[in-house]
């Protein structure tokens, strides 16, 4: 067993697949699937994956491995079997899939060293560990690389905690460490010190009684000084009588050190609650794989069902994946996991850095935490004995990643599900069609939650016609209703969350006289003032420039502001609420690391009225005294063209109004749109899932869209208009032609957003119910355009699109 089959690291088409290695003698037996290595791959040396091991190859000569960069598994056999589930149920290729299950400090350039874990332990260790060690409890690995029989001893006392491996990563994650003091001798011999110790001493003194009255063999450098307000001279003098001993140590980067979170205990389950948790617990018990939709309305305490199913989870010494949706995981959610389950809880967020993200990962991969609360990628966890995973609010977009691979969080679930034999449970208030659908059928089992905790009502929803508004001279952003009710609110001191689906100040630019929209030079699209830079800038590709005060085409100042972004209804208030105090959360207040915690615990406090922002607003808040909800412009998404954007536009508002009278106040929303008549508007009023879902389901099987038909897009980009249209001609011909008379080709056709970043876009969709050959024909596709898409076409191919733009 000498060769090694490796995936390298080159995302291109020829070279997805494993290359055969020859597994050097000094590394015979300590490589093993799932390691990385480096191998020399043409003029280069590369990093990649050990996927198999084999005893022959059909090569003659092979060049054999050069650098082996871990000495246990980094993706263990099931995720490396998922990375290769995920690549082909995406068209992706394997490596971008391996690497999408790494943290980023392991995929950075990085040095390894070799730690001793245990230096009490060094005079019993064999002597050619001693050896290694003598200079420090840290050694380069480039002073083990060569020396197989060392790197078998080293494989050995890894199994048995004395050392481990870690991964220095330049410029990323390095691994934090404090000065830690320990007592060098017996306490019965620093009894001793302490009473042949001269009187001018008596700083040292005080530093060695510390030692003894605490009953301590450590103690951070850090925190010594700080309890007994000392310098670093009597630590010195210590140090160099060799009382004291000083060791760098590890510490975690914990995101939540500043935090303390109270300890919380199980509460009393509602009728409902409990019928929901029964079948959940009963898979539990019976290590039996189902998939369950928990259909909760806003506030009927689905988070609680969640901890209680983890904690018996816990209790049969398994592991929990809980997945949230990044904008929902507020502090309030990392609270709830925290205070129930302590520090046996990681948190993966894009918010953290890339050390603190490595930190929570190697928690997890050292079987240090049992449960996972994360976004997206938190799916591929290490963990090896998962008992249950958690997808709550499982309707957001954002589990549909929209780069290579275009994994779907929910489908990688359902697959580790089966593997691991554990349930999935999928919450939400407003499932997507295709969920429910399949609860319906009875490939979920569906677990109802109709009432809402202590059995609070439903917010009463008003939605305001603000064609009328206009109609009665009303130009304001401010609908009459809302705005009385928004001063009601401010005299009984109560809050109000105001939500707009912009950020920005006004949405385009346009000159009065001759319709001229300033637009972007790269996308064709318009820009979005932003009045706190007087900058316009293009959402999509980054692009800036002054504000104009003239017509770039006619040279007319009646150039005006249309459509309302966050910043401009901030000013609003303030004109017409000058007492209300606003705390805004978009994009722009909230990049700063420890912004998004920091603004919501502010509204938490009470130190703001109203709460005003985007979509990030819309998931996940509790907030007591919140009574009021005003959407100030539901049309936003309604007339995007996908065929989503009713569902879209159904779950926002939904989702939305459940922040009002959470707990003892009633509470109420006001909904003003365009189209007070469209059925997703007035049936998010009446909190009506059922009815919507009966509506939007006439809707798509009428228009042979999911769930009565699986879709794939396929995007075709490149700088030459002409080019572009005929590839994508080419490609829906070809598509035509071999696929069967029922599968449905439309294109091609210009994308939503014809023009990015200079690139033009086309686009062909298919419809289908039964193609089993449809992978083979696409994978032909990529691999005839292979050429060109190494210069400038690309083509992407998105086997189940959550975006059509």
């Amino acid at each position: 067993m000498n060769i090694a089959k490796v995936i390298v690291d080159v995302p291109a088409r020829q070279t997805d697949r494993a290359f055969d290695y020859l597994i050097p003698e000094q590394y015979l037996g300590l490589i093993q699937p799932g390691v990385r290595v480096v191998v020399p791959f043409g003029p280069r040396s590369l990093q990649g994956f050990v996927v198999d091991i084999d005893s022959s190859s059909d090569i003659e000569k092979l060049k054999p491995i050069q650098e082996l960069l871990d000495i246990e598994p980094i993706l263990n056999q099931e995720l490396l079997q998922l990375g290769g589930w995920v690549t082909d149920q995406t068209l992706s290729y394997q490596i971008s899939s391996f690497q999408a299950m790494l943290p980023a400090a392991l995929k950075a350039k990085y040095e390894k060293e070799v730690e001793l874990l245990k230096p009490d332990l060094f005079s019993s260790m064999p002597s050619l560990l001693q050896a290694l060690f003598q200079r420090g409890l840290t050694v380069p690995w480039s002073e083990v690389e060569n020396k197989p029989n060392l790197i078998r001893l080293i494989q050995k006392e890894i199994k048995n905690g004395l050392v481990e491996i870690n991964y220095v990563v330049k410029a990323k994650g390095k691994k934090k460490t404090h000065k830690v003091l320990y007592l060098n001798c017996s306490k019965e011999e620093a009894l001793q010190f302490l009473d042949s110790m001269k009187a001018q001493a008596a700083r040292q003194k005080e530093v060695l009684e510390y030692f003894i009255t605490n009953q301590l063999d450590k103690v951070p450098r850090i925190f010594l000084k700080q309890d007994l307000s000392t310098t670093d001279s009597p630590i010195k003098a210590l140090l160099e009588k060799g009382i004291l001993i000083e060791k760098d140590e590890e510490v975690y980067r914990d995101p939540h050190q500043d935090r303390k979170f109270k300890r919380t205990t199980p509460l009393p389950l509602t009728i409902e609650q409990t019928n929901a948790i029964k079948p959940i617990l009963a898979s539990i018990e019976t290590n039996q794989h189902q998939v369950y939709l928990l259909y909760g309305v806003t506030g009927s305490g689905k988070t609680e069902v969640y901890l209680q199913s983890i904690e018996e989870v816990l209790k049969k010494g398994k592991q929990a994946i809980v997945l949230v949706p990044e904008i929902s995981l507020t502090p309030q959610m990392v609270e709830r996991f925290k205070g129930r389950f302590g520090s046996s809880v990681a948190v993966l967020h894009s918010g953290l850095s890339i050390g603190e993200k490595y930190d929570e990962w190697r928690k997890i991969y050292r079987k240090e935490v049992n449960v996972v609360v994360g976004a997206r990628s938190a799916i591929f966890a290490p963990f090896e004995n998962l008992g249950i995973i958690i997808i709550d609010e499982e309707h957001e977009s954002s589990y549909k990643q929209e780069e290579n691979p275009r994994y779907h969080a929910r489908d990688v679930a359902i697959y580790r599900g089966k593997y691991h034999d554990c349930p999935v449970v999928l919450g939400s208030a407003t499932p997507t069609l295709e969920t429910f659908a399949r609860a319906k059928k009875g490939l979920y089992e569906l677990l109802p939650l109709t009432k809402r905790m202590h059995d609070k009502g439903m917010p009463d929803v008003e939605i305001v016609d603000m064609r009328e508004e206009l109609r009665q001279g009303n130009r304001s952003m401010f609908s009459t209703p809302l705005f009385e009710k928004l001063q009601d609110r401010l005299q009984k001191g109560e809050q109000t969350v105001l939500f707009l689906n912009r950020r920005g100040y006004s949405t385009f630019i346009m000159c009065r006289d001759c319709g001229f929209v300033v637009t972007c030079p790269e996308c064709d699209i318009s820009l979005t003032y932003h009045r706190s830079q007087q900058l316009v800038k293009c959402h999509y590709c980054g692009y800036e420039e002054p504000v104009v005060k003239n017509c770039p085409s006619c040279q007319s100042d009646h150039i005006r502001f249309f459509g309302t972004g966050t910043q401009k209804v901030e000013e609003e208030i303030g004109k017409v609420l000058p007492e209300a105090r606003i705390i805004r959360m978009d994009v722009d207040t909230t990049s700063r690391k420890g912004a998004h915690e920091k603004l919501l615990t502010a509204f938490g406090e009470g130190k703001a009225d109203i709460l005003l922002g985007t979509q990030m607003i819309a998931k996940g808040l509790d907030f007591p005294r919140v009574t009021l909800v005003g959407v100030l412009t539901a049309d936003t998404m309604l007339h995007l063209p996908d065929f989503r954007s009713s569902e879209k536009t159904f779950q926002l508002l939904t989702q939305v109004s459940g922040r009002a009278g959470r707990h003892d106040l009633p509470g109420e929303v006001v909904i003003q749109t365009y189209t007070p008549e469209h059925y997703s508007v007035e049936l998010a009023s009446q909190h009506n899932y059922q009815d919507f879902y009966m509506l939007e389901m006439g809707m798509r099987k009428l228009h042979q869209y999911p769930p009565f038909y699986y879709v794939t897009l396929i995007t075709v980009s490149h700088p030459e208009l002409t080019k572009v249209v005929a590839i994508t001609e080419k490609i829906s011909t070809y598509l035509r032609s071999n696929l069967s008379n029922q599968t449905i080709v439309l294109g091609p056709s210009a994308s939503p957003i014809p023009r990015i970043k200079n690139r033009y876009r086309y686009q062909c969709m298919i419809k289908y119910k039964d193609e089993p050959k449809l992978k083979l024909y696409l994978k032909d596709l990529l691999e005839h355009y292979q050429r060109e898409m190494q210069q400038d076409l690309q083509i992407t191919i998105d086997m189940n699109p959550y975006m059509i733009m």
